[in-house]
């Protein structure tokens, strides 16, 4: 089977598999995170395609937070349904790498691997979780764990290791600051870090929005 053939199965997969999942992590968001890796990704020169396509559809098929925080079903589910659509090894294990290294929380962790793939691949779904779309993401998010929106006593972490990070249950609006408005600093293609300047700007004005409306600020607002 071709790899273009296999993308149109993965793609159709993917889609099922994900039919009841939380908002923010369902079929439209692979959608729109494999739309942005398609824009990143024609402007980076020697990047494989089909493997961007691969791992952007695969990238959050079993997401760790809906799984008690077990990071390797994901990859293995990426690696069977890879494996019966006979695609090659080594072609199965960089997907594989993209998807384990991905994540914001793993960039929290010593360990690195990194490729031109997963660059473009990570500044994809990092523009899904900024701006307006993260915006919304964020607070649906929030929502699905029954967390405050805002507690101005609660001032954000902003240095986390990465079990704290996956153990914080902090109001919404404390994900602004310890992750989404640190997104912007941390895209790796030209691309992505002009697509993240806007989306960045449209969150710092709904943030200073937010707070008008609610009738004060907090001590620790800084962007």
């Amino acid at each position: 089977m071709s790899l273009s053939s296999t993308i149109d199965l993965i793609a159709d997969k993917v889609k099922v598999h994900l039919i009841k999942a939380e908002g923010g992590h369902d079929w439209s968001h692979i959608q729109r995170v494999w739309y942005n890796a398609k824009v990143i990704g024609a402007q980076e020169d020697g990047v494989d395609e089909e493997i961007i396509s691969l791992a952007t559809l695969l990238h959050d098929i079993a997401d760790p937070k809906f799984h008690n925080g077990d990071e390797t079903i994901g990859p293995r589910i990426a690696r069977e349904w890879l494996e019966e659509c006979k695609v090659p090894e080594v072609t199965i294990v960089h997907i594989v790498n993209i998807i384990k290294h991905m994540s914001f929380k793993n960039s929290l962790d010593a360990e690195v691997w990194t490729s031109p793939e997963l660059k473009v691949v990570q500044d994809a779904d990092r523009l899904d979780a900024i701006g307006a779309i993260g915006i919304a993401r964020a607070f649906n998010y929030g929502g699905h764990k029954d967390r405050a929106m805002f507690d101005p006593e609660i001032a954000p972490a902003l240095q986390m290791t990465k079990e704290e990070y996956k153990k914080s249950a902090a109001p919404t609006i404390n994900h602004f600051y310890e992750k989404l408005l640190k997104l912007k600093s941390m895209m790796n293609t030209k691309t992505g870090i002009k697509m993240a300047a806007e989306r960045h700007d449209y969150m710092v004005a709904y943030l200073e929005q937010f707070y008008k409306e609610c009738g004060l600020t907090p001590s620790w607002h800084q962007v």
